[in-house]
């Protein structure tokens, strides 16, 4: 049974209202419901939205990126997240007949062929109605984003006005991003210049719209720095352009600050995230030192080496924590032979879950700085811990496996369990194929034991 009106059209609010995700994993849950469903008229709806979407950003690319949230973030070119849903209602309400020529020039898209004029067009209508906060939808934007900041209906207006700069460098990118040289050097400098020949002040926005289509904004560093010619460190924090260098600054200064707090407890998701931050943060500074003419002695050049010092520091020490933490997970005892003492494994109880789960955390942290491990400076140390770590585990399972032989263990499935600690913590010191070696070898003498046992059942 279909759907009622009424309520197909809650389900229409509904998906309007919800971000691009949700109504992309609508599409995809939706997509083999039969006509006859009774959701058929629901997937109608949401592919009919999805596409809509896909219009209204291909038409407002330039500044789609830059409205999220609340608009309210002080460190970014960012408006209200319905900004652009009110834009894009504005100019179907306004412009429908310009929005079918966009819609037609969508469908016939090629890479790299067409023209951009449809979707220009739109954006310079939209600018001119936010500043004329006409029709109503575009009072409501302008209103949105004034409530966000002072003037960030002009901004807005401001960003609209180089979208068709901005549009025609997107797909350049890549080339810009990737593969310094005087062709796309040239380029990137020609497309700067169109931006500010429509506004003095343009530059900024223009990189600021850039970075907001990079994988991560700081990369907008490279273009910046094409443009400029590699600046000095003095010529870009006295332009306009600071804040750009300023915001990697304290990126960096804030992830050191959460690396610090990594918590063991937390599990290996977190260590695993913390090891992507030190990557980011080596990323980062590598950025600053390849884009910016630096000095080690004052300013920026030198607050990096600082940093560099700090993250090195902090990470040895969680490296440290790992190995102590790794050892705590596989219990040594001492035990006396004659008059003698030595260590052994302590199997007298299951391994406790909280002391495996804090040596994975930083174990898997430990695995994840390995491509960064380097250029941050604490490649030797990760190195020294995991030989240790590898010797450790090594004469431990040589001990366990000898104890489980000899039957020197009160129960035999403690040192299996055991055994598949060392297994796991084998496959982040080292590698898969160490850690099957582990689990092979307990499969062995599990088999063994049982072998023994049935020889003298049957004696």
């Amino acid at each position: 049974m279909a759907l009622s009106e009424q309520k197909i059209e809650i389900v229409r609010q509904l998906v309007a209202a919800a971000p691009d995700r949700v109504v992309g994993g609508l599409q995809i849950a939706l997509a083999e419901t039969a006509e006859d469903s009774a959701l058929a008229g629901v997937r109608r709806l949401v592919e009919t939205e999805a596409q809509d979407r896909r219009l209204r950003n291909a038409v407002l690319q330039p500044i789609a990126p830059l409205c999220t949230g609340d608009g309210k973030d002080p460190s970014h070119l960012v408006f209200p997240g319905r900004a652009l849903a009110l834009v894009w209602r504005g100019l179907k309400a306004t412009a429908p007949d310009a929005i079918a020529e966009a819609a037609a020039a969508f469908t016939d898209e090629r890479p790299g062929e067409g023209s951009n004029d449809p979707f220009d067009m739109l954006a310079a209508l939209a600018a001119s109605a936010v500043r004329a906060r006409q029709p109503r939808e575009f009072a409501l934007v302008a209103e949105a984003c004034e409530e966000a900041r002072p003037g960030g209906a002009a901004l807005l207006a401001d960003c609209l006005d180089i979208a068709p700069v901005v549009r025609e460098a997107i797909p350049k990118l890549v080339d810009w991003t990737a593969h310094a040289g005087e062709e796309t050097t040239a380029s990137a400098r020609l497309a700067y210049k169109d931006a500010v020949a429509i506004a003095d002040d343009a530059g900024p926005r223009f990189f600021e719209m850039l970075a907001a289509q990079l994988p991560y904004p700081w990369m907008v560093l490279r273009v910046i720095s094409a443009v400029m010619d590699k600046p000095t460190e003095r010529y870009l924090a006295d332009s306009e352009m600071a804040y750009f260098g300023e915001r990697v600054m304290r990126d960096i200064e804030a992830s050191l600050k959460a690396l610090s707090g990594l918590d063991p407890d937390a599990g290996p998701d977190a260590g695993r995230a913390a090891g992507k931050r030190v990557e980011l943060i080596t990323f980062q500074v590598s950025e600053m030192e390849t884009c910016v003419d630096l000095s080690r002695d004052h300013g920026w050049g030198h607050e990096l080496v600082k940093q560099k010092k700090a993250l090195a520091g902090v990470v040895e020490s969680h490296l440290r924590a790992a190995e102590k933490l790794a050892a705590a997970a596989l219990p040594m005892q001492t035990v006396r032979i004659a008059r003698m003492r030595k260590t052994e494994p302590k199997l007298n109880a299951m391994p406790d879950p909280i002391a495996i789960r804090r040596a994975l955390t930083l174990l898997t942290f430990s695995q994840e700085v390995r491509a960064s491990a380097n250029y941050g400076g604490f490649g030797a140390a990760r190195n020294k811990m995991l030989e240790a770590l590898g010797d450790m585990l090594d004469n431990y399972v040589e001990e366990v496996l000898d104890h489980i032989r000899t039957g020197d263990v009160p129960d035999e499935e403690v040192a299996y369990a055991f055994l598949e600690v060392a297994a796991e913590i084998s496959l982040l010191v080292r590698d898969e194929r160490a850690a099957e070696l582990v689990r092979r070898r307990a499969a062995a003498a599990r088999h063994d034991d049982s072998a023994a046992a049935s020889d003298s059942d049957a004696a």
